[in-house]
């Protein structure tokens, strides 16, 4: 039992950090280098992220600099940069590439408190799944009588038990559901903010 708790709460763990990672992705108007993390750019024939090919700075709250270590890619980082769906223009100087950061419309924020509440949502299913595999393996370790007897009168059965099997379990998907919600709060609120 302790193993699958301990299993569950790890994969609840990476799910919650690939969320994050994902709502960070989300543009505020604020200029951040995780903007071009998903940006691949073409280096001698095979495919690089940004970051591997050049320093990527914030000198202000709405400027981002890429200082590509080979000058020859500046061609190649505007063409990767336009090619993803970010929006954003870039110029450059020969050495450097600069990207103003526009200013978020209502219109845009509005759409994109709905894409980072997507974001969320998919994450809390990806929690729930979890739950529902810890919930399925704590039968199984119980002597799997939920096959034979139905899934409600399973379920029924593991409640009448005691709720100690599903308690744990609960209770680590209540923890993670709502390190998810905090994340959503605080990156509308930073949408709202800028």
């Amino acid at each position: 039992m302790q193993e699958i708790i301990k299993q569950t709460e790890s994969r609840m763990k990476k799910t919650v950090e690939a969320t994050a990672t994902k709502l960070s992705h989300v543009q505020t108007g604020r200029a951040t280098p995780a903007l071009l993390d998903q940006v691949s750019v073409n280096y001698y024939g095979s495919k690089n992220p940004l970051s591997q090919v050049g320093t990527i700075t914030t000198p202000e709250p709405r400027l981002i600099v890429i200082q590509p270590w080979d000058k020859t890619l500046i061609t190649e980082i505007e063409k990767a940069i336009a090619l993803s769906d970010l929006g954003f223009s870039t110029n450059n100087d020969g050495n450097v590439i600069r990207i103003q950061v526009p200013e978020l419309t209502l219109e845009r924020r509005t759409e994109l408190t709905k894409v980072v509440r997507k974001l969320a949502e998919e994450g809390k299913v990806a929690i729930r799944n979890i739950r529902r595999d810890a919930n399925d393996a704590v039968k199984k370790l119980d002597g799997g009588d939920a096959s034979a007897g139905g899934k409600s009168r399973g379920r029924g059965g593991d409640r009448k038990r005691g709720k100690s099997n599903a308690d744990p379990v609960q209770q680590i998907t209540d923890t993670y559901i709502d390190q998810i919600d905090e994340l959503v709060s605080a990156k509308e609120s930073e949408l709202l903010e800028t």
